[in-house]
């Protein structure tokens, strides 16, 4: 238990999980902007370009089922419009995350083009080279 335990520390602890956590975090509150500029910004002039409608109220409402002695229910409703306003937040983050994603990936590529400069000489090369230096002048 206790190296179970130890492993559970050292995998929270190391860098990978906590910058997944911070992700899911900033991911969260990224998604509720969004959602706040489609529902709040976006999607109001289109309605008002297509005749006044507010996407969250189209739905299309199922029909009633009476039945005697049962207490009448609200009525069933499939709300497209939500999901239209939820599609199109999809369209935004997805997009976004391109974006990020590839300017990463620009970022990383520029590190990974600039030259290493080349190993200095390990000691035994060093000592060859001296060695052969040395033959050289004997000649």
């Amino acid at each position: 238990m206790g190296k179970f335990i130890q492993e559970f520390k050292d995998f929270a602890v190391r860098g990978n999980a906590v910058d997944m956590a911070v992700g899911v975090i900033i991911g969260g509150a990224f998604g509720k902007i969004v959602s706040s500029i489609v529902d709040d910004i976006i999607m109001p002039p289109i309605g008002w370009l297509i005749g006044g409608v507010n996407f969250s109220d189209l739905k299309v409402t199922l029909p009633r089922v009476v039945i005697p002695g049962v207490e009448q229910m609200k009525p069933a409703t499939i709300n497209y419009g939500n999901f239209i306003q939820t599609f199109i937040d999809f369209i935004i983050i997805a997009f976004c995350v391109f974006l990020l994603v590839k300017a990463i990936n620009v970022l990383t590529r520029k590190k990974k083009e600039e030259p290493a400069a080349p190993p200095a000489p390990s000691n035994e090369e060093k000592l060859l080279t001296e060695i052969r230096d040395l033959l050289k002048d004997k000649k």
